[in-house]
């Protein structure tokens, strides 16, 4: 009972359910569309399937059982003798693929301080073989860098953080490249349990999901769109 009751107490869930008897007081269509849009967005059975189809059709979050293509690491940011969480998380992901296949691979790695980026992988790991230069600012710089290095015969592995996987899948496809993009899920993608209560309330790390995919979605159409008539992002 705690656990079906609990939920309603949440302030974006009071929130929900004094929208919804407003609608009924006032019977205003926009006011009808607009609790509809809240509760879709924060409805967790329908999040839960897009994040299904996120973490199949856009990202795994598996190791691949027979791969014999190249890595890429794409950059996070850091210094010349520190790394950020999510740098260190990408390297540690690298490094535990290449050990459990136990083979030389090259690593194309995009960040503009190397150091402590091959520091990192060469004590996690002895088969990376390393190539590492400054991919530019942004991931669309990353990859005008790198079709200009990158063999598009061959298989690759990007290693991304899953909130830019989404990004990364488009542009390997825009650039041509044989890719599958590799992220451990955080919570925002992870499944949330849909337990009794789950359609009649809503769960704040449904909006977190909707907001960065329509951030990434943003991004890559900006891109699209602009990237026959302009050069920013060379």
């Amino acid at each position: 009972m705690k656990d079906f009751l609990e939920p309603f107490l949440y302030p974006q869930n009071i929130f929900l359910w004094l929208f919804f008897f407003a609608c009924l007081y006032y019977r205003h269509k926009g006011l009808w569309l607009l609790l509809m849009w809240f509760y879709l967005t924060g409805n967790t059975l329908l999040a839960n399937q897009v994040r299904h189809w996120y973490n199949t059709q856009i990202s795994t979050a598996e190791l691949p059982a027979q791969f014999n293509g190249d890595y890429v690491l794409l950059g996070c940011g850091g210094n010349e003798h520190s790394l950020p969480d999510c740098a260190s998380n990408r390297i540690n992901q690298l490094a535990l693929m290449m050990n459990a296949q136990q083979r030389p691979a090259h690593v194309y790695m995009t960040t503009l301080h190397c150091a402590p980026y091959e520091e990192l992988l060469k004590q996690k790991t002895e088969y990376a073989a390393i190539s590492c230069f400054d991919g530019g600012p942004t991931t669309y710089h990353e990859f005008a860098s790198l079709e200009q290095k990158l063999d598009k015969t061959k298989n690759y592995l990007f290693i991304s953080s899953d909130y830019h996987a989404l990004r990364v899948k488009k542009l390997s496809q825009m650039h041509q490249l044989n890719a599958q993009v590799y992220a451990a899920s955080s919570a925002t993608f992870r499944p949330v349990n849909c337990g009794l209560n789950c359609l009649l309330t809503v769960n704040l790390s449904n909006y977190d999901l909707f907001s960065k995919l329509a951030a990434e979605t943003a991004s890559l159409q900006v891109y699209w769109l602009t990237k026959d008539w302009t050069d920013w992002y060379q």
